[in-house]
């Protein structure tokens, strides 16, 4: 059970409502006595699009066509978002609700706890290019909106509830054998190494030279695969401090290179049949897969069951909580809506337009795409 996209929209968000600046400092929507200026809509655009994996696959600059479907759909989700986290500030004052840095200092240090310590965490905001101010000012953000959730009734989970779920889903909490294991990932996806090799580069290059350094890029890659596993196999003690030197993967680089306990079924067939075939605490690789090459140490197994209570109880319990939060939090912005007075000052950003526009462009698409390829008869 995972959290819904509104939570995550709140987090993302929290530091970017900041009112009025001093450069373009226009209100463009007005929320009660409460304005969103220019600024406030310029700095969110931006990160949403410098975030958005359209970006980070080189698709070009998004903002060059503000007619575009991509700009039109980041548009209209920047503009909902300002919207809902200004409606829930407004609530939350409304209601008392305060944040101290004793809160938001707890709330850290249960997510050091759950990434393993504070260089992980470091490593994680580093890559993610998110400031500790930044990063602080996201967390007090979701406390706010964990303490307005708090404020309407039967949000509190009990030890009974949490029992009787386990009893009923049972199912959900089967699982076929395992095996836990860590990798070392070395990524040969020829766009990515293009987007390297163009960020990299100080001028454009040609097509044909651009595939002879990709090429390259793979060999080195499949030849460090190689020397890294050779070494590790000679001395599995070092297997973490390699990932967190060479892996791609940086998720679970920070971790070692850990994957934790998973199922065959969830991995690629070549990862898995590696993995499910290696004996324990043996260095398995290079395996090729169509993300790379995986440098494979398998540490433990264990046989199809089904995880005891006591050990899903804790994560269970914050899960069943965190869905009641965010539908406490959804009734709660719901309620703002319909007492609110919400106007789009500068028409553009009315959702509405914005939506008639892209309906429009998408439209436009299909006829295009129609004309390439025309129907079969």
């Amino acid at each position: 059970m995972k959290s819904t996209k509104l939570l995550a929209t709140l987090l993302v968000s929290g530091m970017l409502f900041t009112g009025c600046g001093l450069k373009n400092s226009q209100a463009i929507i007005k929320v009660n006595d409460a304005v969103i200026t220019q600024n406030d809509f310029d700095k969110l655009m931006d990160k949403q699009i410098e975030a958005s994996p359209f970006a980070k696959m080189g698709m070009g600059d998004i903002k060059k066509d503000k007619d575009g479907v991509l700009y039109l759909m980041t548009e209209r989700a920047v503009i909902t978002q300002l919207v809902i986290q200004e409606l829930l500030d407004q609530e939350s004052k409304t209601r008392g609700i305060k944040v101290s840095n004793k809160d938001v200092d707890k709330a850290i240090d249960k997510i050091i706890d759950k990434v393993g310590g504070k260089d992980n965490l470091s490593n994680m905001l580093k890559q993610n290019n998110v400031s500790i101010s930044q990063f602080k000012s996201d967390i007090k953000t979701q406390v706010k909106m964990q303490k307005l959730a708090q404020t309407a009734k039967n949000v509190k989970v009990s030890d009974k509830e949490v029992k009787d779920f386990y009893n009923k889903n049972i199912s959900k909490f089967k699982h076929g054998e395992q095996v836990r294991a860590y990798h070392i990932l070395l990524m040969t996806d020829p766009m990515q190494i293009a987007q390297e090799i163009t960020n990299n580069g100080k001028k454009e290059i040609a097509e044909s030279e651009m595939n002879k350094k990709i090429e390259a890029t793979v060999k080195e890659r499949e030849t460090l695969a190689n020397k890294i596993a050779n070494e590790l196999k000679a001395d599995t003690t070092k297997f973490s401090q390699y990932a967190k030197k060479y892996s791609h993967d940086t998720t679970s680089a920070q971790k070692g290179g850990d994957l934790g306990y998973f199922e065959a079924k969830v991995m690629v067939p070549e990862f898995s049949k590696a993995a499910f075939g290696a004996k324990p605490n043996t260095i398995v690789g290079p395996v090729k897969t169509q993300y790379g090459y995986h440098v494979i140490l398998v540490t433990d197994r264990r046989p199809a069951g089904v995880e005891s209570f006591d050990k899903v109880k804790n994560n269970l319990k914050e899960s069943l909580t965190s869905e009641k939060e965010i539908k406490a939090l959804d009734d709660i912005l719901n309620a703002a809506k319909k007492k609110a007075n919400i106007e789009y000052v500068d028409k553009q950003y009315n959702p509405d337009e914005i939506t008639k526009k892209l309906t429009k462009q998408l439209e436009q698409m299909q006829k295009d795409a129609n004309q390439v390829t025309p129907a079969k008869k």
